[in-house]
């Protein structure tokens, strides 16, 4: 008997399986809350343009760009525009290569 006879079948995931699978607890956004008052204004700033990078690295690697080496400035600046946001200061985008090099 071939050795492939012998091994059982992977359960279904949701891109095999004849009907959807249900997940055990459905998604939902997690609520916004407001930032804590009586903080320093730098680090509110400093706050919002980590969140501003996040987004655009996570945009940048939904997109196909893995490399930090290919996120050039006008590339960031780039994806900013393509999804909605004001486009980032050289600091900003600085910081998307920094956290798309430490994601690997």
């Amino acid at each position: 008997m071939p050795a492939a006879a012998l091994k059982p079948k992977p359960l279904p995931t949701q891109s095999t399986a004849q009907h959807p699978v249900l997940f055990d607890s459905p998604y939902e956004p997690v609520t916004k809350r407001p930032l804590p008052a009586g903080r320093p204004r730098e680090w509110y700033v400093s706050h919002n343009r980590r969140l501003k990078a996040m987004r655009l690295a996570i945009a940048l690697l939904d997109s196909g760009l893995y490399l930090p080496a290919q996120a050039h400035d006008d590339t960031i600046r780039a994806t900013a525009r393509d999804i909605g946001m004001r486009p980032p200061s050289d600091m900003t985008c600085h910081m998307v290569r920094a956290f798309m090099r430490d994601s690997r």
